[in-house]
């Protein structure tokens, strides 16, 4: 079983480009035979990472891959590292806005990835697909769920996971738009990639992929 995960739209957007790539990856993914679910979460602290552990729970899922939008990169990310930090720049969809606040009390610093996030980016960059390995998932709801994953896959060692971030859809920006972008169809293909490159890759291989800042 593989679960995807994206997000509702927030900040005031009328759609959320990583569920549109959940649910298009989900489909192609079937069609090669996989057994798949895709989930949207809400964009609100707390109540997006319990609805994604109980599907954890519910499903036993081995892959999962959690989707959010990063609004201005212009390529698919591969997020390396979740932090134990929630400190949010705007209120989420219930008003919410912690600051400073643990997404864990007590839990460990971060977590990495345990996707195999260095052949993902390789596989993506043969299939002509932009990409990167991003060092940091933020400190919004994106990574809120990204370290509540992580810490519950610490106990699940059968499951792997991690998260990615994709750019705004192209065909829902105004034409002319300078906002970097990158089509629906793309992005789902980008992370059917990942998919399949985790479904075959025990270890990640050392490429460099690193940043200076």
């Amino acid at each position: 079983m593989i679960l995807l995960t994206g997000f509702e739209p927030f900040g005031g957007d009328a759609t959320n480009p990583s569920w549109a790539a959940a649910t298009l990856a989900r489909d192609i993914l079937r069609g090669e035979g996989h057994e798949v679910e895709a989930l949207e979460l809400p964009c609100v602290f707390g109540d997006a990472a319990a609805r994604l552990l109980e599907a954890v729970d519910r499903l036993n899922p081995a892959l999962v891959v959690s989707l959010g939008l990063a609004g201005g990169r212009d390529r698919i990310s591969l997020e390396r590292v979740a932090i134990n930090c929630d400190d949010a720049r705007i209120p989420d969809n219930a008003g919410r806005r912690p600051v400073d606040a643990e997404v864990v009390p007590g839990g460990p610093a971060a977590y990495f990835s345990t996707l195999p996030i260095k052949a993902a980016l390789r596989a993506l960059q043969i299939a002509g697909i932009r990409a990167e390995v991003s060092q940091t998932a933020g400190t919004y709801v994106c990574n809120h769920v990204f370290y509540a994953l992580m810490h519950a896959l610490a106990s699940r060692p059968q499951t792997r996971g991690g998260f990615v971030h994709v750019p705004y859809d192209a065909s829902g920006l105004p034409l002319g738009s300078a906002v970097p972008a990158m089509p629906a169809g793309t992005m789902a293909e980008g992370i059917a990639v990942v998919v399949r490159t985790a479904l075959v890759t025990d270890t990640d291989p050392a490429l460099s992929a690193g940043a200076i800042h």
